[in-house]
């Protein structure tokens, strides 16, 4: 009996553990809707044409657009940033760089006028392809475009250019203009050919050549290099005379300035003492002349005063003070002639008393 319970206890357990043939195609299709989906979304977008061709959603990255084909054929679509869907299998999709991108070309070779072999070991261009040119330059060379106008053109340019020049141009004197030659060749073929592609800048590097002769170039460089200094010295030395010169010569001009400066006050100070004697000796003939003016002024007046003076009455009284002075007196009968005689000459000088004494 024990045992016959216990079959029976299990086959109800296993009876229970398996479920109805109904769930199970429920739970199978949930899963298959599940990896379906998971299949969609989480393919990545970076993947090639080939590989995104089966899924449905695809992102595109900015700085891209995205470009598809149908069957091979190009499509006329563009895409933004962003997610996007298509048909799996049927359209394939290729995200295109529309912001500055760098393309290195690596390994140059070249041989320069005189035969001697040289390499370039990396030249660097900027470029850029203009969006809205994106399905022209695809439809007319594919997606790698860059191949035939950047890389390969830069192997024929780079050739082009060493095979006219000797190898003291290349390496040395136009060197610095490769950047801007290679520059204008690129661009002036993209212009004409694709002119979605705009070259931004060319940087390349100094080329690889033999030994040997880049130990000649160094030595030439050694050599130019001491005679720069040479030539830099002499300029040094003479900077430094010329400065000399011009310290003596603003020295001596110094002195010249002050030497005339103090001639010219010495000047200024005879000058002023000429003036100044000039004033005193025309201030001493001022001085003199209005003596002279005055003396002369006081004879003429004393002229004129004793002019006035000489007056028959003045002269008689005169004479009689004369006279009367005289402390000797003569008697005899000379004297009444004398004073009669002096009368006479009174009278004389008296124009109005002769005039009265003719009269009579």
């Amino acid at each position: 009996m024990d045992s016959q319970q216990q079959q029976q206890q299990q086959r109800a357990r296993a009876a229970a553990a398996t479920p109805p043939p109904g769930d199970l195609s429920s739970i199978f299709i949930v899963l298959i809707a599940f990896l379906a989906v998971a299949a969609m979304v989480l393919v990545p977008a970076t993947l090639s044409a080939q590989g995104s061709s089966f899924s449905i959603l695809h992102q595109v990255p900015e700085g891209h657009v995205g470009v598809y084909w149908r069957g091979g054929a190009l499509l006329n679509t563009i895409t933004e940033p962003g997610f996007h869907t298509k048909l799996p299998f049927i359209t394939q999709f290729e995200p295109i760089q529309v912001t500055l991108q760098t393309d290195q070309v690596k390994d140059i070779p070249c041989g320069t006028k005189g035969g001697v072999m040289i390499s370039f070991e990396k030249i660097e261009v900027v470029n850029r392809l203009k969006k809205n040119y994106v399905y022209e330059t695809l439809l007319n060379y594919g997606v790698e475009y860059d191949k035939t106008w950047i890389y390969d053109k830069i192997h024929h340019e780079i050739n082009q250019f060493c095979s006219a020049q000797s190898l003291q141009q290349v390496y040395i004197d136009l060197f610095d203009q490769i950047d801007e030659k290679m520059k204008e060749a690129l661009q002036g073929d993209c212009t004409r050919y694709a002119p979605g592609i705009e070259i931004i800048s060319v940087r390349v590097t100094k080329p690889t050549i033999p030994s040997s002769i880049r130990r000649n170039f160094e030595q030439m460089e050694e050599e130019r290099t001491k005679a720069l200094i040479a030539v830099e010295r002499q300029k040094v030395a003479e900077k430094e005379a010329e400065t000399q010169k011009k310290i003596a010569l603003a020295e001596a001009e110094k002195h010249a300035q002050v030497s005339k400066i103090l001639m010219e006050q010495k000047l200024m100070e005879k000058d002023s003492s000429r003036r100044q004697q000039e004033i005193e000796n025309q201030m001493y003939t001022d001085r003199q002349k209005s003596l002279a003016d005055a003396d002369f002024y006081r004879v003429l007046k004393e002229a004129e005063a004793n002019k006035l003076k000489l007056t028959p009455e003045f002269l008689e009284l005169k004479f009689i003070e004369s006279i009367s002075n005289n402390s000797k007196i003569f008697f005899g009968d000379k004297v009444p002639n004398m004073v009669f005689d002096q009368r006479l000459l009174g009278n004389f000088l008296n124009p109005a008393g002769r005039g009265e004494h003719l009269d009579i």
